[in-house]
């Protein structure tokens, strides 16, 4: 790999395919890093099913900067170079490593991130400053599209009047904040004291901006992890909380919301396909100080199987795929 501190990366062998993608990264990196993304960026465009132009955005605008590099990529060459980059980065070190500052507590682990710089991040990320850069504002909308159709489905099922809702892992209350508004009793928690008060706060706010009426029993906000929360409700929430954890303890997260649901669940998670895998790693490469500690992908059949066991039975499912969010949604009911 030093010789790519050299030159460009270029191909001395023919292509396995005929057609040939030319792309233009611009990066605040050193060659050699750009020459690694170049070679991710040539497998996703060889291995998925994202459009040349939109990989080419996705690539360009990951971290927006001076330099400039210009590579060709072709079948073979990609998944070679997808290979090389795998090797190089190493990120199942640097998770040892950022575990080791909880002693290896996973929990610990989100609940710091969520309570110091991650927390940060996502209130601007779940908000409406204009301080966020290309991504962020790319990560926003989808998070807000997932929402949009979860009150959708709510709606289209009678509304939420008088319904008891509990929402683990609120952030913000972007979901919790317009389900107490249409009338439910919500339940709204989270790992991090500092989302949990956002929240507030912005519900809060809410009722001034929107000029609603405060529905009768007001939502409660409170820091707790998602293992500790007890009660009943007609129906429990749960969004973009699951990539923070791997597949077994996902599996116990998803038994213990269902043993608090009484008629439905609806959560979200990212799918685990390969060109979902191969975006994850893009990111990996460049990890800011910011940026989550750790992501899970799972796969859609394993989460299924897990509300199978709890009793449970999936009857909606939809997608939501911006260039940087992915995000599946499931709602479903007891058996």
């Amino acid at each position: 790999m030093q010789c790519l501190k050299q030159k460009p990366f270029k191909a001395t062998r023919p292509f396995a395919s005929r057609t040939r993608c030319v792309v233009r990264c611009h990066a605040k990196l050193r060659q050699s890093e750009g020459a690694l993304l170049a070679a991710t960026g040539a497998a996703v465009l060889a291995m998925s099913s994202t459009s040349t132009a939109h990989a080419t955005e996705l690539l360009s605008s990951a971290n927006g900067l001076d330099g400039s590099l210009t590579f060709a990529v072709g079948g073979g060459v990609a998944i070679a170079g997808l290979g090389a980059l795998l090797v190089a980065t190493d990120p199942q070190k640097r998770r040892t490593e950022q575990m080791a500052q909880t002693g290896g507590d996973e929990k610990e682990a989100v609940k710091n991130y969520f309570n110091t710089a991650g927390f940060e991040r996502w209130r601007k990320i779940y908000g409406e400053t204009s301080e966020v850069n290309k991504v962020q504002l790319d990560i926003r909308t989808g998070h807000a599209q997932t929402v949009e159709k979860v009150l959708r489905w709510v709606d289209e099922e009678g509304g939420v009047p008088g319904t008891t809702v509990c929402d683990a892992g609120c952030g913000t209350g972007s979901l919790a904040i317009p389900l107490a508004l249409r009338g439910a009793t919500v339940s709204a928690s989270d790992i991090s004291a500092a989302m949990a008060g956002e929240a507030e706060r912005r519900y809060q706010e809410a009722l001034v901006a929107t000029g609603s009426k405060a529905p009768k029993v007001a939502p409660k906000f409170e820091a707790m992890d998602l293992e500790s929360i007890q009660g009943s409700y007609h129906t429990v929430t749960c969004l973009d909380v699951m990539i923070h954890y791997p597949q077994d303890k996902v599996d116990g997260m998803i038994s213990h919301l269902a043993s608090l649901a009484n008629n439905r669940l609806i959560i979200s998670f990212a799918p685990k396909t390969l060109s979902y895998s191969i975006l994850k790693r893009i990111g990996e490469l460049f990890p800011g100080p910011s940026k989550a500690t750790r992501a899970y992908l799972h796969r859609e059949e394993d989460v299924e199987a897990a509300l199978q066991r709890a009793g449970f039975k999936v009857t909606k499912r939809e997608m939501t795929a911006t260039s940087f969010y992915f995000s599946r949604l499931l709602e479903a009911v007891r058996n």
